[in-house]
């Protein structure tokens, strides 16, 4: 578990960091909507490149591209939060992750049901669709808001930042040192006793809560303020770590999954809509990305650590772990201010 924890550590900081760079040089050149369909277009091309992919070598360099991909998600969140008013910015950002969501929800259901029928390679080429299709709207369609008055977010310097902000930054990377990779919640089911073919269907369960729930979350956000839902978000992950620790039944263990989904419906758009509002506004992009690249490189030590806890410890040892910092993470989020 180690192993894995480490290679989904690099990977989540990997992608934390090109959307840094990606969010500072946006703010740079003035320009967003460029790095957006370019990564779109690059998770199109690896996907064609899977599909036609003999050795792993071949592999191992579309992984690279699809990975660069991601510099996509500091401009684009800044560009919702660009035009959008205080009134819909969280149900804009919740619209946003309902859609990746089901997207994810589509592609599980779509490779469960058409695999037998079209192999790996027709799937990949299928998958490459949406993807480029993405990156020819948003090309050709998106108008990009003149921005005359966006400065350069210069290094790792906190002076642009309140302290408020710091506050904020030090909770979300507080509570990303125990957020493991969902990976783990995989593997202990399968140690619970659910079978390998069910696997899967759990993982879709947690995805097409995410799905049904983030868009609601974020409205709610917009009605009653960013912490409450906040607070609900990590309630909702403690709740389910607590399910994890005291039981190992088939029904507490869906039971966490749903709950897992309610978190991530809650947690990531009003996490990006709240760092949105209390960044100045001609950093913007900067700020969204160097806020996901302290959170990614978060990830590395924590999966790494869940990992070597649950291989020297046990498998409840991960859980306890992260239990422990939501609370604190709870605690802190009540001294944090929202912007009016």
């Amino acid at each position: 578990m180690a192993v894995l924890g480490l290679i989904d550590g690099l990977g989540e900081a990997i992608v934390s960091i090109s959307q840094a760079a990606s969010g500072y040089v946006s703010d740079r050149i003035k320009k967003r909507k460029v790095f957006v369909w370019v990564g779109y277009l690059c998770g199109g091309v690896s996907r064609i490149g899977y599909s036609f992919s003999v050795v792993w070598q071949q592999l191992a360099v579309f992984k690279v591209l699809d990975r660069a991909g991601k510099i996509r998600g500091a401009p684009r969140d800044a560009i919702i939060a660009d035009i959008s008013t205080a009134e819909n910015r969280g149900s804009n950002f919740g619209l946003l992750r309902a859609m990746d969501n089901l997207g994810a929800v589509c592609g599980i259901v779509i490779s469960i049901l058409f695999l037998d029928l079209l192999g790996y390679r027709n799937l990949f080429l299928l998958a490459a669709i949406p993807s480029l299709v993405s990156s020819f709207l948003i090309f050709s369609r998106i108008k990009e808001r003149k921005a005359e008055n966006i400065q350069v977010y210069k290094g790792i310097s906190f002076k642009h930042l309140d302290n408020n902000f710091k506050l904020f930054l030090i909770l979300s990377s507080v509570f990303a040192l125990g957020a493991f990779s969902y990976s783990f919640l995989l593997v202990y089911a399968r140690e619970c006793g659910f079978k390998v073919g069910f696997v899967p269907v759990l993982y879709l369960l947690f995805t097409l809560t995410a799905a049904a729930f983030s868009l609601p979350f974020g409205k709610l956000s917009d009605r009653i303020g960013r912490k409450p839902v906040l607070f609900l978000a990590y309630s909702f992950w403690a709740l389910a770590a607590l399910g994890f620790i005291l039981s190992r039944g088939y029904t507490s263990v869906i039971v966490g999954f749903v709950l897992y989904g309610l978190h991530k419906a809650a947690l990531d758009p009003v996490q990006k809509t709240l760092v949105s509002e209390l960044a100045p506004p001609e950093h913007k992009a900067s700020i969204l990305g160097g806020f996901q690249m302290a959170v990614g490189l978060c990830a590395l030590p924590a999966s790494l650590i869940a990992g070597l806890l649950w291989d020297k410890v046990g498998l409840a040892a991960p859980f306890y772990l992260s239990f422990v910092l939501t609370v604190v993470s709870m605690c802190i989020l009540l001294f944090i201010k929202e912007t009016k």
